[in-house]
């Protein structure tokens, strides 16, 4: 039996935009994860990326369930002594609600170089609005 390895002609990135307003931020990260990997595409392989790009609107608007809002802390370091810096959930949000998202995405994604190729094509903006006119992005209704 022979392996099947998609040709550049094969992988076709598409464009896809998802409203964030209203959907819990787990459930939509999962979605966005397996779109960007293509893992839902029949040529997916794992150690090509063969996944879409996504357009996130409305970051702002998205839900987090029970107590994550002041109980869920976002962390990092500086790599000094004593240099990590916490913030809640809703500290986050008011400032730059699009790296609740991208964080999410991210822990969800492959940790080499094709993960980190993955998380560039993800873009997530704030308002209703975004610059990826020109792609003609295709409107994905993700279900609860």
């Amino acid at each position: 039996m022979r392996t099947y390895f998609p040709k550049k002609d094969d992988i076709k990135p598409r464009w896809f935009i998802i409203d964030a307003e209203g959907k819990v931020l787990g459930r939509l990260s999962t979605t966005i994860a397996n779109i960007i990997t293509g893992k839902a595409k029949p040529t997916y392989t794992p150690f090509l990326d063969t996944g879409d790009h996504v357009i996130v609107i409305n970051a702002e608007k998205i839900l987090l369930t029970g107590k994550k809002e002041t109980d869920k802390l976002y962390r990092r370091h500086s790599l000094y002594p004593g240099g990590l810096k916490e913030r809640a959930a809703r500290f986050v949000r008011a400032e730059k609600p699009e790296t609740m998202i991208e964080e999410a995405v991210w822990g969800m994604l492959p940790k080499n170089k094709i993960g980190r190729k993955m998380l560039k094509k993800l873009k997530v903006y704030r308002g209703g609005n975004h610059p990826h006119e020109a792609q003609k992005p295709e409107l994905l209704d993700v279900k609860e």
